[in-house]
């Protein structure tokens, strides 16, 4: 365990927890009021920097033994694009959890020191409203949250679906593929649809080690879903559970099955199985208003919620590292045309790099 007194006042004390040291704090901050789904909780700081092999810190500030405002963090550096401190990779919410906008400061300022002395391109805290400070001199808002509010029964649900949708859902199950729940059973043959999708989209894929990972530490929270045909998969899903919203963090089907709805049908039985555990939200993810996958879950009756996030930038400008930037367009074509075995074996050591 490794802790480092940070600075102090009167009443309150700021800290920088590192490594295991992370972990040997009690979760005792209730961070509800800050982040939704499951992304608020400190699981999430473990199973990121353990799956992608990342160093992990976390700033806390402390009032009477209490911890009062709480920071998750996770370090990346790679040759290939340098270093940054990221709250968090892969997760679609983070940053800041403090309920005093003095004890926010507390963190940032912390967290900005932090990043000078790792020497990194920018800290970046993915926010769901802005948390005003003059060190955070950038952001980014062109992605929003497609969150469904869920009702209290599949019937119920059903009937807020337009026409169309119902009848994607009854023509994939009409091809009466098998669908298939579980964990670590699956993740090989999730793994594998996954990985192929990330290919033809030009994107490296994570590691199956990430996934293994998360289904560890969430445990009963976590599971995946796995459409069949015959013995091959087709679409798989990891879907996470929080108290009150069911989160989906990685989803994908195969090309080839885009014609027979699989896609649709997959993410029908994921919305009935978050019905099912009684929970209040259904998290979609997050999507560039007007991009395709926006428009694929404003269809189920997703509804964009904001996503903020804010910047201090040390090094360079923050489109170099957006992948729709042009100078990506060559690479992302070459990529699509790589063998897949290939891009499972390359993809991993890349993407733990990109924040």
């Amino acid at each position: 365990m490794t802790l480092t007194a940070a600075s102090s006042t009167m009443h309150d004390t700021v800290e920088i927890l590192s490594d295991s040291g992370c972990f040997g704090a009690a979760n005792e901050f209730d961070r509800s009021k800050n982040l939704a789904g499951a992304a608020r909780d400190l699981s999430w700081l473990r199973a990121v920097c353990d799956g992608l092999r990342l160093r992990p810190f976390r700033i806390c500030v402390r009032r009477a033994g209490r911890t009062i405002g709480d920071l998750p963090l996770a370090f990346m550096s790679s040759r290939l694009f340098g270093r940054f401190l990221v709250g968090l990779p892969y997760v679609n919410s983070g940053g800041i959890a403090a309920n005093e906008p003095e004890i926010a400061d507390k963190l940032i300022e912390e967290a900005v020191r932090l990043a000078d002395r790792l020497d990194v391109r920018f800290l970046e805290l993915r926010h769901e409203r802005e948390v005003p400070n003059a060190r955070l001199g950038h952001k980014q808002t062109q992605k929003v949250h497609m969150r469904l509010s869920l009702p209290g029964t599949v019937e119920e649900l059903w009937k807020t679906f337009h026409p169309k949708v119902r009848n994607q859902i009854r023509k994939g199950e009409k091809n009466g593929f098998r669908i298939s729940w579980g964990t670590g059973d699956l993740l090989d043959a999730f793994y594998d649809v996954f990985a192929r999708n990330m290919r033809d989209l030009g994107t490296p894929v994570y590691s199956r080690r990430l996934f293994r990972t998360i289904l560890e530490v969430f445990q009963d929270d976590a599971e995946l879903c796995l459409l069949y045909d015959g013995d091959r998969a087709i679409a798989g899903a990891l879907l996470v559970h929080g108290p009150s919203a069911t989160e989906v963090p990685s989803a994908s089907s195969l090309r080839a099955y885009n014609a027979s709805c699989a896609n649709m049908l997959m993410y029908w039985q994921l919305l009935q199985r978050s019905v099912q555990r009684h929970q209040g939200v259904f998290d979609f993810g997050r999507s560039s208003a007007a991009s395709n996958t926006y428009r694929f879950k404003k269809q189920w009756g997703a509804q964009p919620h904001p996503a903020v996030w804010q910047y201090y930038l040390r090094q360079g400008a923050l489109d170099q590292m957006r992948p729709d930037s042009p100078k990506y367009r060559r690479k992302i074509w070459v990529w699509q045309h790589l063998p897949v075995w290939l891009t499972r074996l390359t993809g991993p050591h890349i993407v733990r790099g990109i924040p």
